[in-house]
């Protein structure tokens, strides 16, 4: 495993990693991982809170998160069509299956997520966003709604538009109303994701365009999805099969939105295993960063998922080594 982002590097994983080591388990862990090789009751451990017969133990920072190395039960399924692939349970920090986990590679639009992530947490619902020139500046093909200088809408609107329907210059506009600019929420993103434990990945923009430096692991990626599903708002989006509503151009005239969900699962044309019911995900394509999906799913008894492919060789490969994958919670 290289370290590619120099700028976060990865000694927040190390210390993950390290504690499972003691532990004998490099695959998943949970509570009963969370050993340290000194006493936790002595009066020299940093998880013991207080003094005497009153302290009070503080959890280790994994002991609520799944700790994986690169490959993890890799023969349970053919995912010889695509890059890198994990899924992992939320309930019992169960690691399921992982390949490649660890390899940044480029995300595509699966950024959103953590563009939503840090909008909902720094802005509100009703908040208005207007557009500045910048949402015209897109390359060739991406995916937009075509949003033009003065153009406005609330955070609600633009978070439902930008994860349902993956646009790209709405992105844009989120970035700039709470980071000022591209850049500098960017930063806010890559401080989040230090915050959640996410340090193999780094951010260069909010809708997952063509850039370099923009990197991020499966792994970081089920941190990132970890970290959003606590908020309702955003479990509400993901679930949509699609959006109806009007914004408004620079003179105050009605501008209309009317579109269906990205995501295969959610808008009809793809369907899950039996006995697994997806909550919701993101997509995301570019020529360099492939097929890529992440979901959040569940199954019969409300125990909950996160599956995520990164660069699969086309949209069918994605969804049927998806469906694979899938299948594991209900045959494993």
């Amino acid at each position: 495993m290289r370290c590619i982002n120099k700028k976060i590097g990865r000694r927040g994983i190390a210390v993950l990693i390290s504690i499972c080591l003691y532990a004998g388990c490099l695959s998943g862990c949970g509570k009963a991982a969370s050993f340290m090789p000194y006493d936790m009751d002595g009066s020299n451990s940093s998880f013991l809170i207080g003094s005497g017969n009153k302290a009070d133990k503080e959890e280790t920072f994994a002991s609520k998160l799944c700790i994986s190395n690169e490959n993890f039960n890799v023969s349970a399924v053919d995912m010889s069509k695509a890059e890198a692939a994990g899924l992992f349970s939320l309930s019992d920090t169960e690691v399921i299956y992982s390949k490649n986990v660890h390899e940044p590679l480029y995300p595509a639009s699966i950024t959103k997520v953590m563009t939503a992530l840090v909008a909902i947490k720094n802005g509100r619902q009703d908040d208005v966003l207007t557009a500045s020139n910048n949402v015209t500046d897109l390359e060739a093909g991406a995916q937009n709604i075509g949003l033009k200088p003065g153009d406005s809408m609330t955070l609600d609107q633009a978070l439902r538009i930008m994860l349902m329907y993956s646009a790209t210059d709405v992105a844009i506009m989120v970035a700039e109303r709470y980071g000022g600019s591209v850049e500098g929420f960017s930063e806010m993103m890559n401080a989040e994701a230090r915050r959640i434990g996410a340090t193999e990945c780094y951010f260069a923009n909010p809708n997952g365009l063509n850039n370099e430096e923009q990197l991020v692991t499966a792994y970081d990626l089920y941190l990132i999805m970890r970290e959003a599903s606590k908020y309702s708002l955003f479990r509400e989006i993901i679930s949509m099969n699609s959006y109806q509503t009007v914004y408004y151009d620079k003179n105050g005239k009605e501008k209309t939105f009317d579109k269906s969900a990205t995501n295969g699962y959610i808008n009809g044309n793809r369907t899950a295993p039996a006995g697994v019911y997806v909550i919701g995900g993101k997509t995301g394509t570019l020529t360099s960063a492939g097929h890529c999906l992440i979901l959040l799913v569940s199954d019969t008894g409300g125990n909950e998922y996160v599956s995520v492919i990164l660069k699969a060789e086309t949209g069918d490969d994605l969804y049927s080594q998806m469906n694979d994958l899938l299948s594991l919670i209900v045959n494993s």
